[in-house]
């Protein structure tokens, strides 16, 4: 099993390769703040033993699935967003389906040998996921809209210095 977790925690990454460099700009806060929530909710899960881990890579492995958190999510939630965002319907849809077949079909599989459920079914896992959904979304709409503001106020500046450009530009835009 731990060749599953080390693999589940690396191949992600290596798939990053195949993504354009500012769309892994553009995305990685998102999955960034995503991994805090979902070590957030598994110190929770910890804590009220909805669900217990039983194999890990690293010390603190029981408590975190660090591959899934760190790997596999943090990843796939990059590549969801590169092929859905601002098409709020088809992002939640996909996010529905994968979830699904995640916990209702996949996990069937490692289930007792990487985890067992305790105090939380698979119901609740799944509602859990769609609420980080919703959540993730949100911020990332937030975060698209501070950069945009942080670009037109760079692009300002820039202007401010070098009049001339500004100039140029304004001739550019009137042909």
């Amino acid at each position: 099993m731990k060749i599953i977790l080390w693999l589940s925690l690396i191949l992600p990454w290596l798939s990053l390769f195949l993504m354009k460099k500012q769309a892994i700009k553009r995305y990685m806060p998102v999955a960034i703040f995503v991994s805090l929530l979902v070590t957030i909710l598994f110190e929770v899960a910890h804590a009220f033993n909805w669900w217990v881990l039983l194999d890990w890579i690293v010390p603190w492995g029981y408590i975190t699935n660090v591959p899934f958190v760190y790997g596999a999510f943090l990843v796939g939630t990059m590549w969801i967003f590169y092929f859905t965002y601002q098409k709020f319907w088809l992002y939640l849809l996909t996010n529905i389906i994968i979830d699904a077949v995640f916990i209702f079909g996949i996990s069937h599989f490692f289930e007792g040998r990487l985890y067992r459920f305790a105090n939380m079914g698979r119901w609740g896992v799944f509602f859990l996921m769609i609420g980080l959904t919703l959540i993730i979304y949100g911020y990332h709409a937030w975060q698209e809209d501070i950069f945009k503001k942080q670009s037109v106020t760079r692009n300002r500046k820039r202007n401010d210095k070098f009049p001339l450009m500004e100039l140029s530009s304004r001739k550019e835009k009137a042909k």
